[in-house]
């Protein structure tokens, strides 16, 4: 297990207990006690946890998880579903993205995806994203024509939020929009952490013909703060194979397609 992949595990288990000491940590992740003190250490200088005699307490990022730490969570499944997802927009299309670890693997599968290129039959690909990571690495791209909302950036997600990026999205129409999210309900719909992304979010659905909701099975039956659209008939879920049978049949009721890789 490398240090990156340590340390979103060990920001997990801290977000959704608290607090925990360095005997619990070194069981619940499976490495040394000298490990997680390093670990904590490291983490503590980042600002990401606030250390304590024997252990650690939350600080006040560790609920919304900063882009990088979220990399390795559920790597295979995030890159599944992105290649399952980047193969249902139409090529010559329209594709809003917003920010985020399975969006950004979105935006690399789109990258390189081979009927995506100037002389094919389809034409190249439009991407209208308010991630800025996305944006850098799709700008090197010939194929692809990238337009970037204006914003403030977070830079938890590298996403751009507030009026400026909302109102560049208001005169656009986009094909197709495929959103990653913090949680994903059958009857809550897709939501996120912050009410700024989910803003910004909402303003990508709304533009587009298409909504493809991209999350893999831990997000499922789950609800965050701030909702970002409904998922309704005629959207699509794209998840990974261990989304549990009932909550795919929750939405599958409702005349969501669900695609499972």
């Amino acid at each position: 297990m490398g240090a990156h992949e340590r340390w979103t595990q060990l920001l997990e288990v801290l977000g959704e207990a608290g607090h925990l000491s360095v005997t619990e940590a070194s069981e619940r992740l499976g490495v040394s006690a000298a490990t997680v003190r390093r670990d904590m250490d490291e983490l503590a200088r980042q600002q990401m946890l606030t250390r304590t005699r024997g252990g650690a307490v939350l600080s006040s990022v560790s609920y919304d998880l900063p882009l990088r730490y979220k990399t390795a969570r559920r790597a295979n499944e995030k890159h599944r579903i992105a290649e399952a997802a980047a193969a249902l927009v139409p090529a010559g299309g329209i594709v809003g993205l917003n920010g985020g670890t399975t969006t950004s693997e979105v935006a690399r599968a789109l990258a390189t995806r081979a009927d995506l290129n100037d002389n094919g039959p389809g034409g190249s690909l439009t991407v209208v994203t308010n991630a800025i990571n996305i944006a850098n690495e799709l700008a090197v791209r010939p194929q692809i024509k990238v337009v970037v909302t204006g914003g403030v950036a977070r830079p938890n997600s590298y996403e751009l939020t507030g009026p400026l990026a909302t109102h560049v999205l208001q005169s656009l129409a986009l094909d197709v929009a495929v959103l990653g999210v913090n949680a994903v309900d059958a009857h809550f719909g897709a939501a996120t952490h912050d009410e700024g992304e989910a803003d910004v979010n909402r303003a990508i659905a709304e533009r587009a013909e298409k909504i493809i909701i991209v999350a893999d099975s831990s997000k499922l039956g789950r609800r965050a703060f701030a909702q970002v659209c409904q998922m309704t008939s005629g959207s699509v879920l794209v998840t990974d194979k261990d989304a549990d049978h009932d909550l795919v049949q929750q939405f599958a009721s409702q005349g969501i397609e669900v695609v499972q890789v």
